[in-house]
């Protein structure tokens, strides 16, 4: 009976102890107010610096002549894991006469995406990353659902 007694005493000392060191940094930040390492959104967004990791929504960058890396092999569609993109593809005849798949149209479901960064990872050719932007706020769904490639756009030359 004494020694539960005294492991019970222990364990409350303990923590009170831990209680009192956590404080005491508390009180240091509270006293310390140069070293504020809150930003306050929206007032700074002229100043607002995002780490280099931050992931935003998913985005296919396109050069200058509206070309871009997807080849439509849709690696990044089998690695999401709850269908934020679905890719459609089509068949073209190249200049020799060769069938070869290409994209059609890359959907992404920003709505559903939990920014996990698979697809990025899966992505053989590098033709998707994660941009900066993150006010994505609107009253309606339907605008979260975006069309990745351009109208227009084909794939880069030498991408295979």
């Amino acid at each position: 009976m004494k020694r539960h007694l005294a492991i019970y005493i222990g364990t409350i000392l303990r923590s009170v102890r831990s209680l009192l060191k956590g404080m005491r940094l508390t009180g240091y930040y509270f006293s310390h107010h140069k070293e504020i390492v809150t930003q306050q959104y929206p007032d700074n967004r002229e100043t607002l610096a995002l780490g280099e990791r931050f992931r935003g929504e998913v985005v296919m960058p396109h050069n200058e002549n509206n070309e871009h890396r997807c080849t439509g092999c849709t690696s990044c569609e089998l690695a999401c894991p709850n269908g934020t993109i679905k890719i459609l593809t089509k068949f073209v005849v190249d200049e020799k006469g060769k069938k070869k798949k290409a994209i059609d149209t890359f959907v992404y479901h920003l709505g559903m995406c939990t920014f996990c960064n698979l697809c990025i990872i899966a992505c053989p050719t590098d033709a998707i990353k994660m941009s900066h932007d993150f006010e994505h706020s609107t009253y309606d769904r339907k605008s979260l659902t975006k069309i990745l490639n351009k109208p227009g756009s084909k794939l880069q030359e030498g991408v295979e």
